[in-house]
Formats: C-alpha cells, structure tokens, sequence
C-alpha cells in the first residue's frame, strides 16, 4: 500500500507547480515583520558594546579605540537580538534581502556619535 501512496503523490508533484520560489531568481514575499537585513546608524550607537555581547553568532565586532562597527553577514543569522537589545535603537531591521554575495561579507561602518556637553 506504501507504492500507492508514493505514486499519489509523485502524481501531485507533477500537475502542482512547486511550494518553494526560485530565490533569488525570483523576489520573496515581504511583509512589515520581514527580516531582511540588520541596519546600522553610527550617528546614533554610543559604543556600548551590548549588541557584540548577545550576538548569538558572534557576527558583530566593534572597535572603540578605532570607532567602527564591523557586522559579517555570512555568520549573521538574523534573529534579531541585537536590534532589541540596542539602548540606543542605533540598529534596525529591514525588510529587503541583500543580495546574494560570493566575496567577503563584512561591512564595516564608522561610529560618528558625539556625545552631548552636559548643561552647566
């Protein structure tokens, strides 16, 4: 009875189109909780560290001394802890993908936050 069953099916296959998409040959669906891609604003990160701390995947480094910000997206695994965690919000989600890369998947960002005087 298994043979019925697997010919069932090998039948289904053949006159359904496929479940999955062609990506990225062909666009993925996007809705407004989409993860694409982590985003970094330097004005706004204060170097705190916090992100390169509870990234699971250890794919966010950041160098206080030289004031950069370095995420490698092939170890990134988007889940998003890193944008919670920011006291800042000086990291974000967005909703495209980035293309596909087959060289090195580091960007690196300059940190361009001045701290506020303090009121006299």
């Amino acid at each position: 009875m298994a043979f019925f069953e697997m010919v069932k099916t090998a039948l289904k296959t053949v006159v359904k189109r496929p479940v999955t998409i062609l990506y990225p040959a062909q666009a993925a669906k996007k809705t407004p909780i989409s993860r694409g891609h982590v985003v970094f604003d330097g004005n706004k990160c204060i170097s705190c560290s916090i992100c390169q701390r509870k990234c699971p995947s250890q794919a966010i480094v950041l160098n206080k001394e030289a004031k950069s910000w370095q995420i490698n997206r092939f170890r990134c695994v988007v889940c998003n802890s890193c944008v919670d965690i920011c006291p800042s919000k000086c990291l974000f989600m967005d909703t495209q993908y980035t293309a596909p890369a087959m060289a090195k998947g580091v960007d690196t960002f300059t940190i361009t936050y001045v701290k506020p005087a303090k009121p006299e």
